[in-house]
């Protein structure tokens, strides 16, 4: 079985995500949606509303589990039994920052990490910017799928 992994914080959830989500379930068996655990991260939204938002998005998608971890994510694959680690790219930065990552894991175990391009039209979205236009009282709904929608 092709199981991979989709890390991060999901702060929230936004349509970039979707978008890596839906064209990497393409590639594998199944994909666990893997929400990190970071006692010294400040969260907009709780761990509860991250996967409620996440479970809700993805409710009709078989292959799709969401679980959350804490430490190292090569720690977190090889306890879920999963072989790859998925993630998104939107621009160079992305890819310098993820691919010394990737190197690092690779460095500690047998674990692949592989890169989807983000779809035109979604590249500039980033969970940090959908917060500060939610602080903001901007409109983020063009931003995030409809579980962030209706929730907040």
């Amino acid at each position: 079985m092709r199981r991979a992994i989709f890390p991060g914080s999901f702060d929230p959830l936004t349509l970039g995500h979707h978008d890596i989500i839906m064209r990497g379930i393409t590639l594998f068996d199944e994909l666990i949606i893997a929400i990190g655990k970071n006692a010294e991260k400040k969260y907009m939204f709780t761990l509860d509303e991250r996967m409620s938002f996440i479970k809700k998005a993805f409710a009709k998608e078989p292959k799709i589990k969401v679980l959350t971890y804490e430490g190292l994510t090569v720690d977190f694959c090889k306890k879920v039994n999963a072989n790859y680690i998925l993630r998104g790219l939107r621009n160079p930065a992305d890819f310098e920052f993820e691919k010394a990552i990737a190197h690092t894991n690779r460095k500690l175990s047998e674990i692949e990490t592989v890169f989807l391009l983000t779809s035109s039209g979604k590249s500039y979205i980033s969970s940090s910017i959908v917060r500060d236009v939610i602080r903001n009282g901007g409109d983020y709904t063009g931003l995030v799928p409809e579980s962030v929608r209706v929730s907040h």
